[in-house]
C-alpha cells in the first residue's frame, strides 16, 4: 500500500479494498462491520444502519444531482439488506461564496426523493468553510432502516442461486465523465441515479428469495460481483453478452479504455435469488422503467471460488478482476 493517500483508493476497486482492510478494518475490528455488507445488521436484526459521503463533481448531471445522489444512495444502501428506509441524518460542508439558489434546488431534490422512500430527515449539521476549503459542497447522510426481510447478505452466495443485473450498467459513471467533458450524444444519455426501495418491495412482496443484493456503485458490477465471489467462497460465471449496456455506454467505454462493468451505478442492483425464482423476479422488476432492462447475467459453481470468470460468445473465458487504477474519481 502507498505511504500516501492517492485518487485509486477512492474508486471503489482494489487500492480502495486495500485501504479499508489495512487501515479501518484492521483498528475498527468487529463481527458486525467484517461482515462488509451494504448496511449494518443492529438491533437483534430489526434495524439496518448505514452512512455515505457524496462529493460528485459536477454536483449537477444530467439525470440528477448531489441532493438527490446523497438520499439514493444511503436509501438504496438499506433497500439491500431488504430494510425500508425510515430515519436519515443529513450533514452539509458548504464553500463560502456557493448560491443559496442552488443549494435550495439541491436540497429540494433531497425533499422528492425523500419522499419516494417515505424517509425523514430529523437531524443534520451544517458548517461553512472558506473558499477553496472544499470543492462547492459535499454532503454526508446517515439512514436507518427497518428490516422486512432478514437474512439477506452477500457471505451467502450459492450454487442454488442465479445472478441478476436490474438495469443497463455504467450508466452513471459515462454520464459524469461526459458532463465533465462536455460531451453531447444525439440520444439522451443520463445517469440512472434511481431510488431502489420500491422495486426491492416489489420483490420482496411477491416472494421471491433473495440470497443477497448490491447497488453497483463505485467499482460497478465487477466489484459486486468479485466481492461476492470472496465472501462466499463460490465461483460467479457471467456470461458476457448478457450484460446489459447502452450504445451510449459502449461509446464512451471505447474512449475511456475502461469496461462497462467497471463503471459506476446510481439505481443499478444486482441479485443473487433462487435459480427457480429468476425469471419471475425479471418480470416483476421491467415492470419499472428502471429496471426494464433487467437480466440474467451469471451462474454460481465451484470452478474457482473467489474468483469471477467472464464467459465470452465465442467460448473463451477471462477472469473479470477488481477494477485498479484511477478511473473516475468524485462520481458519487
Amino acid at each position: 500500500m502507498t505511504k500516501n493517500i492517492v485518487l485509486a483508493q477512492g474508486n471503489g476497486g482494489q487500492e480502495n479494498a486495500e485501504l479499508i482492510s489495512k487501515i479501518f478494518y484492521k483498528h475498527f475490528k468487529n463481527e458486525i462491520l467484517e461482515k462488509s455488507e451494504d448496511a449494518a445488521i443492529i438491533d437483534g436484526g430489526r434495524l439496518a444502519f448505514t452512512t455515505d459521503s457524496f462529493t460528485v463533481s459536477p454536483i449537477f448531471f444530467d439525470g440528477g444531482d448531489i441532493g438527490k445522489l446523497s438520499i439514493c444512495g444511503t436509501c438504496n444502501d438499506l433497500a439491500m439488506m431488504g430494510a425500508k428506509p425510515a430515519y436519515m441524518t443529513c450533514a452539509v460542508i458548504v464553500e463560502e461564496g456557493f448560491s443559496i439558489d442552488d443549494l435550495e434546488k439541491i436540497v429540494r431534490s433531497m425533499k422528492k426523493e425523500l419522499e419516494v422512500n417515505q424517509a425523514l430527515i430529523v437531524c443534520g449539521d451544517t458548517k461553512v468553510v472558506p473558499r477553496g476549503s472544499v470543492d462547492k459542497i459535499f454532503i454526508n447522510t446517515t439512514g436507518v432502516g427497518i428490516v422486512q426481510k432478514s437474512g439477506i447478505s452477500s457471505n451467502s452466495v450459492s450454487e442454488a442461486d442465479t445472478i441478476i443485473v436490474s438495469n443497463q450498467i455504467g450508466r452513471h459513471g459515462a454520464t459524469i465523465f461526459a458532463n465533465r467533458e462536455g460531451m453531447e450524444f444525439s440520444s439522451a444519455l443520463q445517469s440512472d441515479c434511481t431510488s431502489l426501495w420500491p422495486m426491492v418491495e416489489k420483490l420482496l412482496s411477491e416472494g421471491i428469495r433473495i440470497t443477497a443484493m448490491r447497488d453497483a456503485t463505485r467499482g460497478g458490477v465487477a466489484a459486486v460481483l468479485n466481492e461476492w465471489a470472496k465472501q462466499s467462497s463460490v465461483c460467479i460465471e457471467v456470461r458476457e453478452e448478457s450484460l446489459p449496456v447502452s450504445d451510449e455506454v459502449r461509446g464512451i467505454c471505447e474512449i475511456l479504455g475502461f469496461e462497462a462493468y467497471n463503471l459506476a451505478n446510481e439505481g443499478t442492483f444486482v441479485l443473487a435469488v433462487k435459480s427457480e425464482d429468476a425469471a419471475k423476479a425479471i418480470e416483476i422488476l421491467q415492470e419499472f422503467e428502471e429496471a426494464r432492462h433487467a437480466a440474467i447475467i451469471a451462474d454460481v459453481t465451484h470452478q474457482y471460488d473467489g474468483r469471477v470468470v467472464l464467459l465470452s460468445a465465442w467460448g473463451s473465458k477471462r477472469f473479470m478482476d477488481l477494477p485498479t487504477g484511477e478511473l473516475l474519481p468524485r462520481i458519487c
